[in-house]
């Protein structure tokens, strides 16, 4: 081994003290504010159905549409791959598990819109619409119908609308907790935030709420849509998106980008308006660099191109919204919105592609990293951290099995868990 080193120092023990103690504040924020992924399961798509026309087959029922419109447009894998452009060597995986997709789980996030896809109603209506959204719900958590994740969508915090969003929200949780308590898959969706106090409002909505029904505080979380273009740049200049994650309070789940409110907000034409503009992706990097770290995650927005008419007009649909899924994952917009049936062919076959075509070489990379062999990259805990959080969103969405993934890697879910999530501690793998 050689001649052992003579280890010297020159400062007293008490500057590493004194240091640690002046910086005690700032490790307090840092593990505030930027606490990492909560490590959970991210759905790949938000559905967002208007209140008045949810049922309790609606998630049966986009699941059987979006298979007739896969048989009827692309009844096989090659002619699938052949409109998407799929490579041929995962054209059958793609196709087979887009199918079963379809027929097992058709919808990873459901959302109840009582704003814009409901509109303006007689308050006995909306208070009749709430009340059903909410038996609706718990009786498809309680008899496994349900989506992963479930909730509504209520009017914004505006003045005008402002005691409708409160009372709908009132009445949607109030009778989930009649019916036996609010479900794990629960999330809501504040739409049209513009200002932080906006935010902070809603969070004492549900301070309340928590407080009349006994709950443990902060329960209830909620996802902030970014709809103007003053919740990414206030009138100060700062970062209002940044605020908001503040001003809500460890509540913030989600980020998710109005592709049509903000397109006409800063003025898009209407020609124009689509999630791949200049100007929507400088809203979502911005969106991007204020929830990083935070836990708190971003979804893109929606295509307004349905996939309906005769086969050469859905194609055309599902090409731009297969590319848009794809240009989204690269950016790492691993979420998005789907307004269609038609919507969810494309959906699966993008997000199944993308995890699939990079599963080996991932994999390769992550062995290497655990063997310390390095291959011809040279990876950091950082990139480990990224193709394990690769690995587990391709196994939660369907596209890859985990046990596929424990034989190219030798690792088990909770390695590839320690590993995304390293601030959980207690990481040991042996290099397979």
């Amino acid at each position: 081994m050689g001649q052992q080193e003579k280890v010297a120092t020159s400062l007293a023990g008490t500057v590493s003290e004194e240091i640690s103690a002046s910086l005690t504040a700032v490790d307090a924020e840092l593990a505030r504010r930027y606490p990492g992924d909560p490590g959970t399961r991210q759905p790949v798509h938000t559905v967002y159905v208007p209140g008045d026309t949810f049922t309790a087959g609606t998630i049966r029922s986009w699941g059987d549409q979006a298979l007739k419109a896969l048989d009827e447009h692309a009844p096989d894998a090659a002619s699938l791959a052949a409109v998407l452009g799929i490579p041929e060597e995962l054209a059958g995986p793609v196709h087979d598990r887009v199918r079963a997709k379809l027929i097992r789980e058709p919808v990873e996030d459901l959302r109840i819109d009582f704003e814009d896809g409901y509109g303006p109603r007689p308050d006995a209506e909306e208070d009749e619409a709430a009340a059903r959204a909410a038996r609706l719900i718990s009786e498809a958590y309680g008899n496994g119908t349900a989506a992963p994740y479930m909730g509504i969508r209520m009017k914004c915090m505006e003045a005008a609308v402002r005691d409708r969003g409160i009372r709908t929200t009132d009445i949607f949780l109030t009778g989930l907790m009649q019916a036996g308590g609010l479900p794990e898959g629960l999330v809501l969706t504040l739409p049209k935030v513009t200002y932080p106090e906006q935010v902070t409002a809603f969070v004492r909505l549900l301070e309340a709420f928590e407080e009349a029904h006994r709950l443990p505080s902060g329960r209830l979380g909620f996802e902030i849509q970014i709809e103007t273009s003053q919740s990414i740049l206030a009138a100060d200049g700062t970062a209002a998106v940044a605020r908001m994650i503040d001003a809500a309070r460890g509540r913030a789940t989600g980020l998710h980008y109005g592709t049509f409110d903000y397109s006409a907000c800063v003025g898009v034409s209407a020609a124009y308006q689509a999630s791949d503009h200049p100007a929507a992706d400088h809203a979502k990097a911005v969106m991007q660099v204020a929830a990083a770290g935070t836990g708190v995650r971003v979804s893109d927005g929606s295509t307004n191109v349905l996939p309906v008419g005769p086969t050469h007009q859905v194609h055309e649909a599902w090409r731009l919204h297969y590319g848009l899924t794809r240009r989204a994952l690269a950016r790492a917009y691993y979420q998005g919105w789907d307004m269609h049936p038609g919507h969810l062919p494309t959906r699966y076959a993008a997000v199944y592609t993308f995890y699939r075509e990079g599963l080996e070489q991932a994999a390769a990379r992550l062995v290497a990293y655990v063997a310390k062999t390095g291959g011809d990259v040279m990876d950091e805990p950082a990139t480990a951290k990224a193709l394990s959080g690769y690995l587990l969103r391709g196994i939660d969405c369907g596209a890859l099995d985990s046990a596929e993934v424990a034989r190219l890697t030798g690792l088990t879910r909770a390695d590839l868990d320690a590993f995304a999530s390293p601030r959980r501690g207690g990481l040991t793998v042996t290099a397979p």
